[in-house]
């Protein structure tokens, strides 16, 4: 496991429950408006050991609700299924945050009882998905197979979208809509910039664009929310 950053407590990250929230080193997708660059190469010098992680989970264990992983893109770690079953051993809920790459990975976690909430981007429309995850050629396939191994899960998700005006419209975002079940919950998440944003000279929309978008789509979407207003 390669773990670079880790919050020692989180009320925000994984709905309802206290938790840690750790992120992995490592991504293949290179989404401009990404907010942890220093996460997606390979390597970072600020590293955190596995036994440093659990060492402190230990010692959390009755105050703290669950884990959260994240990245970067954690389904990348090849021990990942090992380092989560530590986690669960100890009596820990795991939510896992996923861009969707990785479907057989997923399935295997799901099918082990290993994670108990997923959050997955649906970057876009799967026509701009390429130009929207900042990489060429990406197998859609793969995004298609993990919403439908999430969807015909018995455990709690949601799917969720990042929106930048440079890079979504309504259309897109019905799109989107269209790929999941009405059910399914789905969260609009409004960029923000920061000075650690891969991309610089991005824009979130306003807040009464938000409201708008948000009473457009759950003319049909009724379980559509965006996040914040």
């Amino acid at each position: 496991m390669r773990i670079s950053g880790m919050q020692k407590l989180t009320l925000l990250d994984y709905p309802g429950k206290v938790a840690c929230l750790i992120f992995t080193q490592g991504c293949n997708f290179r989404c401009p408006f990404c907010h942890n660059k220093d996460l997606l190469g390979p390597q970072n010098d600020n590293n955190i050991s596995v036994e440093e992680v659990l060492t402190y989970l230990r010692k959390r264990k009755g105050l703290l609700d669950g884990v959260v992983i994240s990245g970067g893109e954690p389904l990348l770690q090849e021990d990942i299924e090992d380092f989560i079953k530590e986690i669960k051993d100890m009596g820990y809920l795991v939510k896992l945050d996923t861009n969707g790459s990785s479907p057989s990975r997923l399935k295997k976690l799901i099918d082990n009882n290993l994670v108990d909430y997923i959050a997955m981007d649906i970057k876009n429309d799967f026509i701009n998905y390429d130009k929207t995850a900042g990489v060429n050629s990406i197998n859609i396939a793969n995004i298609k197979r993990s919403i439908e191994i999430i969807e015909s899960s018995s455990i709690d998700y949601e799917f969720r979208t990042t929106v930048v005006k440079q890079l979504h419209d309504l259309g897109q975002i019905h799109k989107i809509c269209d790929y999941i079940k009405p059910n399914s919950k789905y969260y609009i998440q409004n960029y923000r910039d920061c000075n650690e944003v891969l991309e610089k000279g991005l824009l979130g929309f306003s807040i009464e664009e938000l409201k708008d978008l948000q009473k457009n789509l759950n003319v049909v979407y009724p379980n559509v929310t965006v996040r914040g207003i």
